[in-house]
């Protein structure tokens, strides 16, 4: 009982740091945002940020990862409403591009995030998502709606065109309008990994 208890505070401490830090960062970023300030809008002490996450680049890793995992359930939850695994797919990838204009998106993940903690490609959660999108192009290749190339080929390419695009979006004048021709033009390219009538 008295393990279930301290386990329960220490994930009630970690969640209060990553909820106060990720409204720090997404409102003012990475660079601006305050520790003690991070701490005190938490209820908690400095001490606690750098038992539970190291520093601030520790919790600000951890913000990353939360939101990760928000936008895989929400993108998730988009595949699951299409009426096939391809268009579900497809709408998964106008979804993540669609985020890019999303201010916490942007400022966290987009524009502190490699700032910060270096170079997408090596992040954990940078593979894992190649890993699952070569999962499903493999069922699509199984399934003779996809040409037969290599998965995990295919998901890389996929994932590098979507991270670029993203950062174009968010780095763009017209936003919106930077989205428009980047769904448009990712539609085309998805359009080319169709199997072929012979």
């Amino acid at each position: 009982m008295a393990r279930r208890v301290r386990a329960d505070m220490i994930a009630e401490t970690r969640a209060s740091l990553i909820a106060a830090a990720r409204e720090a960062f997404g409102t003012v970023g990475y660079a601006a945002a305050s520790m003690d300030e991070m701490t005190a809008a938490a209820g908690l002490t400095r001490g606690a940020l750098y038992h539970h996450f190291g520093d601030k680049k520790g919790l600000f890793a951890a913000v990353i990862d939360q939101i990760d995992a928000d936008m895989t359930v929400r993108l998730r939850a988009v595949s699951t409403r299409a009426p096939d695994r391809w268009t579900g797919f497809r709408d998964e990838c106008a979804a993540y591009l669609a985020m890019a204009l999303e201010p916490e998106m942007q400022r966290i993940m987009l524009r502190d995030g490699p700032a910060v903690l270096g170079d997408p490609w090596s992040w954990p959660i940078q593979n894992d998502c190649i890993r699952m999108m070569a999962r499903s192009l493999d069922w699509l290749v199984a399934e003779g709606v996809l040409a037969p190339l290599d998965p995990e080929a295919v998901a890389t390419l996929i994932f590098g065109a979507t991270q670029h695009a993203a950062q174009w979006i968010a780095h763009a004048p017209d936003p919106e309008a930077a989205l428009k021709g980047a769904t448009d033009a990712f539609d085309a390219m998805l359009d080319g990994l169709l199997r072929k009538a012979t």
